[in-house]
């Protein structure tokens, strides 16, 4: 039995059928590497196979009886992977469009918390701008088991390095629980309850020290943007159940070529390309606003975290994104100082602080202020906290083979939430940038308008490079 912790479960807590919790994954997969030959069978069969050595694919979610405390892992005893793996086809001629159509459609469907959170979609007859068929699966994990570095190392249980070799990891470390009775639960959840108080001196102090620190840092104007200072945009509202999914490609060896022509670190580059990306978007559609858009960009703790369970060790850090700044390569420079600046004061931040007070989350109330803020439609009536989310994920520099099928793309997508109906993330895979954009389908009904100025933007970016002196 191993208990959430308090982030995990603040993912639970915040979800509603509107702010669903789970990332999504589109694989786009190519079937003439599979050995055999593709069949959904065989695909069905390995994946059966692979996925019941692997806990975190086999527990399910146990409440704690009155909701005394966090919820906990429990074992799956009935796991069928028929209530996991799913198979569906595209009509036929079937491209970007469909594909991107029914992606938005699953990825606003709630998962069966009664089960392990996780689901798969094969989907057939997608034939991408080569003309070549492919075939998809859409992944759905719940926010409350994965991060995204956590995230990219479950998916490594999957995947392997040649068509016919095994799972990059054959198995995974932590293996399944007992399942606790009620009694038991009831019994630590009052201990647990209990003890919180007693935890209050010890994360108090180094706050108030955060708060010190903050306040010189602003005075001498070194610290990162701080939140509710967004402009409102049309996707900083309520949010429905709703989705809309775009999809992009970048050259990693063209981000690389910016890296070196300026110094900039690669997550620089990518937050640069957004910024440039939405005010072209934006500024399309007259809505362009002149002060900078402002961003959420979560950061992975996990080498410096010192809390041993839990599956999401993240914390996350504001940057302006440069939307006032027409030329590419001077937004670039802004952003690379203040990101500097950003990263600063993010260190001065423990990296167990959000998990830390994530722990006095309470299910109940939690639950119902969620509800509450947007029943009363609350984010259009205060100060925008941030605009959108924007992640970064490292990927694999080499190729990745799913079930024997070569990973053509992987394309990330996260959770959207009332005031930010908008995540992009992109990840890095064997040479390539993958862009994956989601938004709530009635904010942002054209999300292809905005992910088609992602690669125009870097080209900008790289051509205003090339003008640069040599050293």
């Amino acid at each position: 039995m191993d208990r959430l912790s308090g982030l995990d479960a603040s993912f639970l807590y915040l979800e509603t059928p509107e702010q669903l919790m789970h990332v999504c994954g589109v694989l786009i997969l190519d079937p003439s590497t599979m050995p055999d030959g593709y069949t959904f069978a065989a695909v069905r069969a390995t994946l059966d196979a692979r996925v019941r050595k692997v806990a975190q694919f086999t527990r399910k979610i146990r409440r704690v009886p009155f909701d005394l405390g966090h919820p906990v892992w429990v074992p799956d005893v009935h796991f069928d992977i028929d209530h996991h793996l799913h198979r569906m086809a595209l009509p036929a001629p079937a491209g970007y469009d469909e594909l991107v159509e029914i992606c938005g459609h699953l990825a606003g469907l709630p998962m069966d918390r009664g089960r392990p959170l996780w689901e798969m979609v094969v989907i057939e007859g997608y034939q991408d701008g080569s003309g070549e068929p492919k075939v998809v699966v859409f992944s759905k994990m719940h926010h409350a088991t994965v991060d995204g570095a956590s995230g990219s190392n479950l998916i490594s249980y999957l995947c392997s390095l040649e068509p016919d070799a095994p799972p990059l990891a054959p198995e995974s470390a932590e293996r399944p629980g007992r399942s606790p009775g009620s009694l038991e639960l009831f019994g630590r959840g009052v201990v647990s309850t209990l003890a919180q108080p007693l935890a209050i001196p010890r994360m108090v102090r180094p706050s108030v020290g955060l708060i010190t620190d903050t306040i010189g840092r602003a005075r001498k104007g070194t610290a990162m943007a701080p939140p509710f200072t967004a402009p409102r945009t049309s996707f900083n509202g309520t949010i429905t159940g709703h989705r809309s999914i775009a999809l992009a490609d970048m050259s990693l060896d063209d981000i690389k070529a910016v890296r070196a022509a300026t110094g900039a670190t690669v997550n620089d580059i990518v937050l640069s390309i957004a910024g440039g990306a939405l005010r072209a978007y934006l500024d399309d559609r007259g809505e362009l606003p002149e002060t900078p858009l402002l961003a959420s960009v979560p950061v992975s703790v996990r080498e410096e975290s010192q809390r041993e369970g839990g599956a999401n060790k993240v914390s996350a850090l504001f940057a302006r994104l440069g939307t006032d700044i027409k030329d590419p390569l001077e937004r670039l420079r802004a952003m690379t100082d203040a990101n500097r600046n950003a990263k600063e004061h993010h260190k001065a931040i423990s990296a167990d602080t959000l998990q830390d007070w994530a722990e006095f989350a309470a299910p109940r109330t939690f639950g119902l202020a969620v509800r509450a803020y947007a029943g009363l439609r609350l984010a259009e009536k205060h100060p925008v906290v941030h605009n959108l989310v924007i992640s970064n994920v490292p990927g694999p520099p080499v190729p990745l083979y799913f079930m024997g099928a070569q990973i053509t793309a992987l394309h990330p997508l996260g959770p959207v939430f009332h005031g930010a109906g908008l995540n992009i993330t992109v990840l890095s895979n064997n040479g390539v940038v993958h862009v994956g954009i989601i938004a709530c389908k009635e904010s942002v009904r054209h999300p292809e308008r905005m992910v088609a100025h992602f690669p125009a933007e870097l080209e900008r970016l790289r051509q205003a490079t090339t003008a640069l002196p040599i050293g």
